[in-house]
């Protein structure tokens, strides 16, 4: 009888430990979120202070961890100056023991100074994980988990790696003759320029796939047989441009004369598409050509 009263303490004692660590959690969670709805969406920062963080708060980051709320207070301060229309949501968020696991996304855009960046006016959409650990209602250490590199390549820092494969397919779909294809990877606002001193410049800049497609393709099919680009090599720039290098070889319609002409074409590429347009020829071989 005697342990069977003991088992059942036992058991009653556990029951009321596991309701009591779930209920600690259950508020560290409802606080956690509220907390950083405040701090990055109303841009409250002043609540990040010794009610809510430990004084000693750690964030672990490299070159060194970020110590103390100061410090901590002062690390965020960049994203509520750095971004306008923010929106930071939780997508889900657990706990076990003294930790809590935040999945999370961000979005924002870069108006203002941003860890000595200046406003870019890019708009960032990032996901990422915390994990913070909890001690008496407090947040004591945080350590983010994100790609960074997808950050940079938003604000236009360092260029996205699929530019190269966009304009390779690009000059692809245009040997094939799809121009479609080749419209449809353009921005509704791309701005064109021919070089200078061609006789397609003469409209620069084209705004817009139309003006591109009415100004310069169909153009280019009335003045010329066979227009074709070759010996394409593509080079990866910095701020999401693409340097091509390339010839024209095609023959003059009114007057039969073969061009086989230098030429680089610069791309510029936001979100995957492409925005801007600058082409670099040799434009005396081209009006020589169009002129005898």
């Amino acid at each position: 009888m005697k342990t069977t009263k003991l088992l059942f303490a036992i058991a009653l004692l556990s029951i009321t430990s596991a309701f009591s660590q779930k209920n600690t959690i259950d508020k560290d969670i409802q606080m956690y979120s509220q907390l950083w709805d405040d701090i990055v969406n109303k841009g409250q920062i002043d609540k990040i202070n010794d009610t809510h963080f430990d004084t000693n708060i750690v964030m672990v980051t490299s070159p060194e961890n970020i110590i103390g709320i100061d410090a901590f207070k002062a690390y965020y301060q960049n994203f509520i100056n750095g971004f306008s229309e923010r929106t930071f949501t939780v997508k889900n968020i657990f706990g076990q023991g003294e930790q809590l696991v935040k999945h999370w996304r961000f979005t924002g855009k870069h108006t203002g100074d941003f860890f000595g960046i200046p406003a870019t006016g890019n708009t960032v959409d990032l996901e990422g994980v915390t994990i913070a650990k909890m001690k008496n209602g407090k947040v004591v250490q945080e350590q983010d988990f994100l790609d960074s590199s997808i950050m940079m390549q938003q604000l236009g820092l360092v260029s996205n790696p699929k530019n190269v494969s966009i304009i390779d397919d690009l000059y692809n779909a245009f040997a094939s003759g799809d121009i479609p294809a080749v419209l449809g990877m353009m921005d509704s606002k791309i701005v064109w320029n021919e070089a200078e001193g061609n006789s397609l410049a003469d409209n620069n800049p084209y705004i817009g796939p139309d003006a591109v497609l009415n100004g310069v393709f169909v153009r280019l099919g009335g003045m010329y047989d066979g227009f074709k680009v070759k010996d394409v090599k593509l080079h990866d720039m910095s701020n999401n441009q693409v340097l091509a290098t390339l010839r024209y070889d095609a023959t003059v319609k009114a007057t039969r004369e073969k061009i086989d002409a230098q030429v680089a074409h610069l791309w510029t590429l936001k979100d995957g598409k492409i925005t801007a347009f600058q082409q670099y020829v040799d434009t005396k071989q081209l009006n020589d050509a169009e002129q005898k």
